[in-house]
C-alpha cells in the first residue's frame, strides 16, 4: 500500500446474508451446502452473530437476522465455487434446492444460480 492512498483495508472476511430464522439457515448451509459453523455467539436480547463457511475458506457468510430495511429474499451477489458445476447442480437439485440450469458460455466457467431457504439468490461457479 503506497503512501498516496487512504486505503486501510487488508482483506475480505465476511459477507452478510439476511435470513428470517438463523437456526433454519444454519441447517441449510451446513446440511445442504456442507459448510461449517465458524462462529455462533449470543449478542444478548435473542440476537446472535452466526458465521458459516465452506471448510478451508478464508471468507465466511454472516447469517444476519432480516428486518425492515434489511429483508431476506434478495440477490446477494455471492459466488461460491465448486470443482464440478454440473455435479453440484445435480446434487443440490436432488436435495430439493431451487436451482436454475447450468449456464455455459465460451471462455466463461460453468455456473448456476440457486436460492437458499429464504429465497436469497447465490451462484455456484466452477473453479
Amino acid at each position: 500500500m503506497g503512501e498516496d492512498t487512504c486505503a486501510t483495508v487488508t482483506g475480505l472476511a465476511t459477507v452478510g446474508i439476511p435470513v428470517v430464522d438463523q437456526d433454519r439457515a444454519v441447517r441449510f448451509y451446513i446440511e445442504t451446502l456442507g459448510f461449517e459453523v465458524r462462529r455462533d455467539i449470543s449478542m444478548g436480547d435473542g440476537a446472535r452473530w452466526v458465521e458459516v463457511a465452506p471448510p478451508g475458506s478464508g471468507v465466511s457468510l454472516a447469517l444476519e437476522r432480516a428486518h425492515r430495511g434489511h429483508p431476506s429474499g434478495v440477490e446477494t451477489g455471492v459466488r461460491l465455487t465448486t470443482d464440478d458445476a454440473a455435479r453440484a447442480h445435480e446434487v443440490l437439485s436432488a436435495c430439493g434446492v431451487d436451482a436454475d440450469d447450468v449456464l455455459r458460455w465460451p471462455g466463461v466457467p460453468p455456473m448456476f444460480a440457486f436460492r437458499d431457504q429464504d429465497g436469497n439468490g447465490l451462484e455456484i461457479v466452477e473453479a
